[in-house]
């Protein structure tokens, strides 16, 4: 199939997909290739601090990530650019690409995302669930608890019908580390 290079889309694996905070003409569910969403970002302010850093959604090497890909309108790229390099590029931990996107209605497109860079300091490496679970569940900044960031982000996975094994077995460590019952 033939891609789509004439749209621009935005790909969202994490607060975009439910808060993009931009105008956009379309909305559909969407699978990125090449890389998949994990807890790889050291959060040093809004989920931890820097004596006790907190984990943040990067979209790390390797698979596929399922999320939500927005076309946004030619007279309103430029806006989207300009909010979207100001909400993801603070500290560059992510580098701003172009991804193979297939759409829920078999389209392939070129989508921009923002991946992690692999070289920065904030750049956590691959953790096992368990080991996240534990520095999530230890730290907080000040947008809040970070155990908060990762259910929250499920729950809003499962409105969207979406799944992600690796995370849910983040929040079943994360339950057990709060004393919770597990599902």
């Amino acid at each position: 199939m033939a891609w789509d290079m004439d749209e621009f889309w935005v790909f969202g694996y994490g607060s975009l997909m439910w808060n993009p905070g931009f105008a956009f003409d379309q909305r559909m569910q969407a699978r990125a290739f090449g890389y998949r969403r994990s807890l790889c970002v050291r959060s040093f302010v809004h989920r931890g601090t820097p004596e006790r850093p907190g984990l943040v959604l990067g979209l790390d090497r390797g698979g596929s990530c399922r999320g939500v890909a927005f076309r946004v309108r030619p007279e309103d790229r430029d806006d989207v650019l300009g909010y979207l390099r100001e909400r993801e590029l603070v500290t560059h931990v992510y580098r701003e690409r172009h991804l193979p996107v297939a759409l829920s209605d078999g389209r392939q497109v070129s989508a921009l995302g923002y991946v992690v860079d692999r070289a920065h300091a904030q750049y956590a490496g691959a953790l096992d669930s368990e080991d996240a679970a534990r520095i999530v569940h230890a730290s907080a900044g000040k947008s809040g608890p970070n155990d908060a960031y990762v259910l929250n982000t499920l729950e809003h996975l499962d409105q969207m019908g979406l799944r992600d094994a690796w995370l849910e077995s983040v929040a079943e460590h994360l339950r057990v580390l709060r004393n919770e019952p597990v599902a």
